[in-house]
């Protein structure tokens, strides 16, 4: 079937029943992306041989039809087309029909999402799929230059043919020449695809990311409803056997805390938060993963020098570097043996890294080990041994992380002995480290105030509510941040506080307005957001509180807002 390359960028919409179709498109149009709707199958094949970038289609739409002409145009793409098709699982139906991707197989290359989505995730699945179209476009059009340089090679054989005897010398003088030239080609071409695909799996891991970033701002929610429960039972209850239990969840809640927090740092790419970092608290929170991801056929083994002081470091990303080598160690022994994990005061060394105190962090295995050529690459981006499937990032991104913290990484390995990769960070002098905030203790008293709470999510706002009315302050709320605004013109509170991933409007736009209605107004924004620099710089001087926050917390942010905006109006 012909295509129409003026649609080629186009995302089309098959979601026939309800509303779905036009919120898809219209969250879509607003980042630029062309939507068309259709309305039944037919339109739909149609509309995807007259050219598009990708289908997004509802899983229900797709019962009780007649699937073959569109399989049979599938069949018959040509060799460099793979139309993407992003489809919209719905858990219930999911249950009843059938494993979706065997149902789903048919259609070739095929994005899973279930509903309910958010638009980010939505976004994210699009612009994937558009890439993906976008590259097989440049591999069509690789392919035609390499066809049209054939035919060109081709014509120009057969007039040498049929060039005079006398020319002979000539005819092989021009062969050559083309020969080369189309040796540079191919070379140039698989160096093109080379890099291609790398990006392409770069790209991958990106929307991986994001989506393990969004997975992980909506469970930092969750976490905060039953954190500030746990926290209202430990505040009211006078049953210690419920406080008891109570305290063990929101111990738990703290756990969970800050494995989403290692999610996050996976998900952005944020500027390392240095701190002085105790060796013997880093192994001990990441001994748990590390253990779960090795399973049962690996020995594991943690050795810290007493002698070592603490270190100069992003907890988080030292946590996720750690995982990542356990990870690569485990691949390296498939049937098997040790990893161990040991740290050591050690000088550097000569002409390795700059003159100072070191602590090195070495993760050694058992494995097969690695030839020196390979040793001297397996840092660089994109450069991998696992074949389909490796990104090639994870130790460049452990290099990178290690020279930002003021240390480096080297890897020592032996065919047939096994591999040491080796961190080095800087001993923390405690001036060039940020001390942790102490723990947040509850107020001895507490000014009851007038608040405005504004939050998309019917549970954390309920639980935001109940634990600022057991403070003993009076309480409004608002839904998104249109609503907000109508409750600050009917009447101005002592308080804003608002989160900032909401729909239509975000917080610091909500904050931003707001100062413009009521310049001075204290305001706090609570998020479980990844990139908490980047809200900073949006809100000045605002107050950040992370989710999942704790009554504390909560309690003491409120006060210092307060007292803040009564010290400037003196």
């Amino acid at each position: 079937m012909p295509t129409d390359h003026a649609h080629d960028e186009r995302l089309i919409v098959f979601a026939p029943h309800g509303r779905d179709a036009g919120v898809m498109c219209s969250v879509l149009q607003r980042d630029g992306l062309a939507c068309a709707i259709v309305h039944d199958f037919r339109a739909l094949c149609a509309a995807i041989a007259q050219g598009a970038g990708a289908a997004i289609v509802a899983e229900e739409a797709l019962h009780g039809i007649d699937s073959g002409p569109l399989r049979l145009w599938l069949d018959q793409q040509a060799p460099w087309s793979d139309f993407p098709f992003i489809v919209l699982l719905t858990k219930v139906i999911g249950l009843q029909q059938g494993a979706p991707r065997e149902r789903l197989g048919g259609y070739g290359n095929v994005i899973l999402l279930e509903r309910p989505l958010n638009a980010e995730t939505l976004r994210s699945a699009a612009v994937s799929a558009l890439r993906a179209r976008r590259r097989q476009y440049q591999a069509r059009d690789v392919l035609a230059d390499r066809e049209r340089t054939a035919e060109s090679l081709r014509e120009s054989r057969q007039q040498l043919v049929a060039l005079n005897e006398t020319l002979e010398s000539r005819i092989d003088e021009r062969t050559r020449a083309l020969a080369q030239a189309n040796d540079r080609l191919m070379n140039e071409v698989i160096e093109r695809e080379r890099v291609q695909q790398a990006m392409a799996q770069y790209q991958k891991m990106e929307a991986v990311g994001r989506l393990t970033g969004g997975i992980a701002h909506d469970f930092n929610n969750l976490l905060n409803v039953v954190q500030g429960s746990m926290d209202l039972i430990l505040l009211m209850s006078k049953d210690e056997v419920a406080k008891g239990r109570a305290e063990i969840a929101r111990k738990a809640c703290q756990r969970g805390g800050k494995l989403t927090r290692q999610l996050l740092a996976f998900a952005r790419n944020q500027s390392l938060d240095l701190r002085e970092t105790g060796i013997g608290d880093l192994f001990d929170g990441v001994r748990e993963l590390v253990a779960t991801s090795l399973g049962s056929r690996i020995g594991l083994r943690f050795e810290v020098d007493q002698a070592c002081p603490p270190v100069l470091a992003d907890a988080n990303q030292m946590e996720m570097a750690l995982l990542n080598l356990a990870i690569n160690a485990r691949d390296a022994m498939p049937d098997g043996g040790d990893l161990t994990f040991v740290a050591r005061c050690d000088a550097p060394p000569p002409g390795f890294l700059a003159a100072g105190d070191y602590v090195r962090i070495s993760v050694t295995d058992s494995g097969a080990g690695m030839a020196p050529e390979l040793v001297a690459k397996v840092f660089e981006p994109f450069f991998t041994t696992k074949g389909v499937g490796g990104t090639g990032l994870g130790l460049s991104q452990v290099y990178g992380m290690a020279q930002q913290s003021g240390g480096g990484a080297r890897i020592l390995s032996e065919p047939g002995v096994g591999t040491t990769v080796e961190i080095w960070l800087r001993a923390a002098t405690g001036q060039d480290a940020t001390e942790p905030a102490p723990p947040a203790r509850m107020p001895a008293t507490i000014d009851p105030a007038r608040i405005l709470i504004v939050e998309d999510d019917d549970f954390v706002r309920a639980s935001m509510v109940s634990s600022l009315e057991a403070l003993g302050h009076t309480v409004r709320q608002a839904s998104d941040g249109e609503a907000g605004l109508r409750a600050l013109h009917a009447e101005r509170p002592d308080l804003l506080i608002t989160d900032y991933l909401m729909p239509g409007m975000t917080g610091a736009e909500l904050m931003q307005r707001t100062r413009a209605m009521f310049p001075g107004l204290p305001m706090i924004i609570a998020t479980g957001y990844a990139d908490m620099k980047a809200i900073e710089q949006v809100i000045g001087d605002g107050v950040v509180l992370r989710k999942p926050f704790q009554l504390a917390e909560l309690a003491v942010s409120v006060g210092q807002a307060l007292e803040r905006q009564r010290q400037e109006a003196r």
